[in-house]
């Protein structure tokens, strides 16, 4: 299979992944569940897949330098504990549909990024290809498919920050390096350094949530959020790599395309006419951004 063609089958299955932890997000905390506490269990279990995939493969790759701190830091402050807060905290306060439009918006956080730090070169096409993208959130946020009232606004901009993060975190990949480690091997490093610093977050602040009470709905999605949130974050590490940040980024408008009709499925959300048009948007936007040359695979 031609190596383009396996890079838009693995983006779109992490799209696809990545699209279903938006309603279970939304389930999560709909009880009541806060987000250190929330972000405690989604690392344990991360940390259980990758750390057995590991075991199951070589265990030496179990054995990390001090060179490779700085990594997990950037990844953990920058893709799993701050954006991850802000998703949490805006997820309570509005719909799943909302939500995953706005993960839309990391590929116009990703592309500034990365001129700037010089890992893209200006494009009339790339550029073409995200104003399709920003159509698509434009159409998606009009009149008929607005946010319930006023007051959540601020919810909005806490979102748009973790998808800023987000797009710094494609970015600094690109900048550090792997340090010689594959995707898995980023995952279960920076999860455990992110486990190491919420933990005591999480007890201090009240926020930790007890999962040895009876199982309900809010747990279960909680198991279900983290898993796939597993997935998908491997796949988009491995993508960054191979890709480069630009192009993973577009991993976006699927999150949002999946997101949307996940929570249509599983929430029963509604939206008007105009999401059709906007997924179409999206696509041509996908297909306006081609990875750069693949220099190196994990």
């Amino acid at each position: 299979m031609p190596k383009t063609v396996t890079l838009y089958l693995s983006l779109g299955f992490t799209g696809i992944c990545w699209g279903l932890t938006t309603p279970l997000t939304r389930l999560a905390v709909e009880t009541g569940h806060q987000p250190l506490g929330l972000i405690f269990w989604q690392l344990v279990i991360i940390i259980a897949m990758s750390g057995a995939y590991i075991l199951v493969t070589d265990r030496s790759l179990l054995s990390f330098s001090r060179n490779h701190i700085s990594l997990f830091l950037g990844v953990t402050f920058l893709g799993t504990l701050f954006p991850d807060y802000l998703l949490y905290t805006s997820a309570a306060h509005l719909p799943a549909g909302i939500m995953a439009i706005l993960i839309a918006m990391v590929p116009m956080f990703s592309l500034p990024f990365a001129l700037m730090l010089g890992f893209e070169k200006p494009s009339l096409t790339r550029l073409l290809g995200a104003s399709f993208g920003a159509g698509a959130v434009v159409l998606l946020i009009g009149p008929d498919t607005s946010l319930p009232d006023n007051t959540k606004l601020i919810y909005v901009f806490i979102a748009l920050g973790a998808a800023a993060l987000y797009a710094s975190e494609g970015n600094f990949l690109t900048w550090k390096g792997s340090s010689r480690l594959t995707a898995v091997q980023i995952l279960f490093g920076s999860s455990v350094t992110g486990l190491v610093l919420v933990t005591p977050a999480a007890i201090w602040t009240g926020e930790f949530v007890d999962l040895t009470a009876p199982w309900g709905t809010a747990e279960w999605a909680l198991l279900g959020t983290s898993f796939f949130h597993g997935i998908s974050y491997g796949g988009y590490f491995a993508l960054v790599a191979r890709a480069g940040p630009v192009f993973t980024s577009q991993v976006a408008y699927l999150v949002t395309g999946s997101g949307v009709l996940w929570s249509m499925t599983l929430l029963g959300e509604r939206y008007s006419g105009w999401l059709w048009t906007s997924l179409a948007l999206m696509l041509v936007g996908i297909m306006l951004i081609r990875p750069r040359k693949i220099s190196h695979a994990l």
